[in-house]
């Protein structure tokens, strides 16, 4: 990443307003009710693509373009699934597409079809491969920055030259090595890392065989941390943990900050997540497609440029994610509306609640 740099929130949504009054203002414009925004998400399995990006991306494109359409296709972490489904939007002629993609070496050849028929392609939340002519995402270098930050201070003591295990995400996906990176950044020179697992499918299911694995080889007492990549690894960190009936838990990280990862940090059993504004990625990536598909460029959107291995310079927004603690939940989570306390506090988890000060 280089050239433009990071800008502050408030720049981007300033911008991004300014796009939306230019697009109503572009409304009348010819065929503007034939617009077509291809959607390919990659899975279930991580609760945030259909709960939050989904809903999200079509709102924002409605508001955008009055009568556009958004067609949908969830891979279900299957490559070659998401590539036929590219192809039928790529041969039914969508005007732009929004793609998360599964394996970008797999899509790569998908990217280049799209773009032979004139198609724009908008790389979402991963970054493909091939010619596309953006990427929306969150500062994945950053997300696992403050993952290692927040798991040296929830080790304490034991940050000085303790034992982590690492549970990184899909190796298939090019997030995951941005998110380890960021993190090993971090970790080096102030803790061992015992073992290092790759989740394929970021499935609950693999981390909790990669855990269990690394307390039969090392010992419970010999692990003091655990980087999971995100909240459906640590479910599964978590689980095996208590299986092994490994107490006190060690600090665990996470990301994306499911309901059931914040119900685990008020209870204790998860150390952090990561929050990233959902509805600030998918308005950005709503906002490029539509300017994409009705052929402008995107050069008053983007906040910098990043380079794929196969791509120079694309045009790319980048956001910037946030930390969550026990301590921080009601003023990030619940002051921006993400959860209420009523979802977070069910019956069972009051009196943790009211540790943690989660209370009306």
């Amino acid at each position: 990443m280089r050239g433009l740099g990071l800008r502050g929130a408030a720049a981007l949504l300033a911008v991004l307003l300014a796009v939306s009054l230019s697009s109503c203002a572009d409304s009348g414009g010819e065929g503007e009710g034939e617009l077509t925004i291809g959607l390919l998400l990659p899975s279930r399995a991580v609760p945030r693509w259909e709960k939050w990006d989904r809903p999200l991306i079509e709102k924002r494109v409605g508001e955008l373009c009055s009568g556009c359409r958004v067609v949908y296709a969830n891979a279900e972490n299957d490559a070659a699934s998401q590539r036929q489904q590219m192809t039928s939007m790529v041969t039914r002629g969508v005007s732009a597409l929004l793609l998360d993609v599964v394996d970008p070496k797999a899509l790569r050849s998908s990217v280049h079809a799209a773009q032979r028929e004139g198609i724009p392609v908008v790389a979402y939340d991963r970054l493909a491969e091939g010619p596309i002519s953006g990427f929306v995402s969150f500062d994945g270098a950053e997300v696992g920055r403050l993952q290692g930050q927040e798991l040296l201070k929830g080790m304490g003591a034991r940050a000085d030259g303790g034992g982590v295990v690492m549970v990184n995400g899909d190796p298939s996906s090019p997030n995951a090595a941005w998110y380890e990176g960021g993190a090993r950044a971090v970790l080096k020179d102030e803790v061992r890392i015992l073992k290092s697992y790759d989740t394929v499918g970021w499935r609950t299911e693999n981390a909790h065989d990669h855990m269990s694995a690394a307390i039969s080889a090392l010992g419970p007492s010999a692990i003091d941390g655990v980087l999971a990549a995100n909240d459906s690894i640590a479910a599964g960190v978590i689980s095996a943990l208590k299986s092994a009936r490994v107490a006190p838990l060690p600090p665990v990280t996470g990301q994306d900050a499911d309901l059931d990862a914040v119900q685990r940090i008020v209870k204790g059993e998860q150390y952090m997540t990561v929050y990233k504004p959902f509805r600030q990625e998918a308005e950005a990536a709503a906002a490029m497609a539509v300017a994409l598909a009705r052929g402008n460029d995107v050069d008053s959107l983007v906040t910098t440029k990043v380079d794929s291995p196969t791509t120079e310079d694309v045009p790319a927004i980048l956001l910037t994610p946030t930390a969550v603690t026990r301590e921080t939940i009601g003023r990030t989570l619940v002051r921006n509306g993400v959860y209420t306390l009523d979802q977070i506090c069910t019956p069972k988890d009051r009196s943790a609640c009211v540790r943690a000060g989660l209370t009306r």
